[in-house]
């Protein structure tokens, strides 16, 4: 329809860490930014609000994207299921697919690898929160051999909580096979009790979250611009 531009909503999973929906609101902020005119929500699935009815309420149509580094539980079941909950008519609301995996956001891991003390050469663990869904935990995979080709060499995975193998397994692997120097790369978006766990895995190097890198903003403006109309900047 002319003239019409699409309102994005992007829905995270929700912490009760405030740094966490801090960082989520920056995310939110610099999309803002690089959407003029575009309005743009923040809406959450679980733990804490707004959540995803409220995120929604009064909007005709709008994008949904998942602010998601995998395709999990949260993406292809909850959210689905909490907009049909808000009474919305959902043939006018586009969900794109999850932001992760994608090169921009493995090229966003390598430069929080490189602030955080990463040097060429260095084992490099990929660390995800983990999940019960296959594809998810395949999609991490994924992940893992796009950072590999930003660090140069070979990639583990490893979960945080949910699935096998735990970061600090990997790394104790990784130290047992005669490795001097370890990176842990967080495939995390935010802060929070999962990221505080990765400190205690036993590595060298821990990088921060994802956060409201660039690479991170330009990847949800990319799924927003995919799915909104012709006439949406």
């Amino acid at each position: 329809m002319g003239g019409v531009i699409d309102p994005l909503v992007l829905v995270a999973h929700g912490s009760r860490d405030d740094a966490a929906h801090a960082c989520v609101e920056d995310i939110v902020a610099a999309v803002r930014t690089a959407l003029t005119g575009v309005d743009v929500r923040l809406g959450y699935v679980d733990v804490r609000g707004p959540k995803v009815d409220e995120a929604v309420a009064g909007l005709d149509g709008a994008v949904v994207v998942p602010a998601f580094l995998a395709s999990g539980y949260h993406v292809r079941t909850d959210l689905p299921a909490q907009l049909a909950a808000s009474g919305v008519a959902l043939e006018r609301f586009s969900v794109t697919p999850a932001i992760g995996p994608d090169p921009l956001l493995a090229h966003a891991a390598r430069q929080r690898l490189a602030e955080s003390g990463w040097r060429y050469g260095d084992a490099v663990v990929l660390a995800a929160a983990g999940s019960s869904d296959p594809a998810a935990l395949a999609e991490v995979r994924v992940a893992g051999r796009m950072l590999a080709v930003e660090v140069g060499r070979k990639v583990r995975v490893g979960f945080v909580a949910t699935a096998a193998p735990r970061v600090d397994a990997v790394v104790a692997g990784l130290r047992a096979a005669g490795e001097q120097r370890i990176a842990v790369a967080t495939w995390l978006l935010a802060p929070g009790v999962f990221h505080t766990r990765l400190g205690e895995a036993g590595a060298d190097v821990v990088s921060a979250p994802l956060g409201a890198h660039p690479d991170v903003v330009a990847t949800v403006v990319a799924r927003y611009r995919a799915a909104a109309r012709p006439d949406t900047p």
